[in-house]
């Protein structure tokens, strides 16, 4: 009788302890498993006009490597992700002109995020408390 009770109480153990693994999501992966397309930029609706080639985007590579595009130019770059901080780099970026100020407010905010908060389908990014951007994943 003890030994099913020390069963019992083994395989209960194993059920809780495997079950709170699976919430423990790796930002990581939700990060590297998508292109990310601009929903918002600075608390605001897109407005298309500002992006002259389209919506900006941003791809997380393998070993802390960035690329995407800016709504103009294409950009290579750096992240540093750490639990909820991240840092952006956008790196090198292509020189086209661009007609209108989305780019540069796009750029600007990439230089500003500190932290991120994510989900399966919606990534922002926050200066501290501000959100800066937020993105879904883009639809190809």
């Amino acid at each position: 009788m003890r030994a099913l009770k020390t069963l019992s109480f083994g395989l209960l153990f194993l059920l809780f302890v495997s079950c709170g693994s699976t919430k423990a999501i790796n930002p990581l992966n939700l990060l590297t498993g998508n292109t990310w397309a601009l929903s918002s930029l600075m608390g605001q609706g897109i407005d298309l006009n500002q992006f002259a080639d389209g919506l900006p985007s941003i791809n997380f590579l393998d070993d802390g490597k960035l690329a995407g595009f800016s709504g103009c130019n294409n950009f290579s770059g750096n992240f540093m992700l750490e639990g909820s901080g991240l840092l952006l780099n956008p790196g090198a970026i292509t020189k086209k002109m661009c007609p209108k100020n989305g780019e540069q407010e796009f750029i600007s905010a990439m230089n500003k995020v500190k932290e991120l908060k994510i989900s399966k389908d919606k990534l922002t990014l926050l200066d501290g408390a501000n959100e800066l951007m937020s993105f879904v994943p883009k639809n190809d």
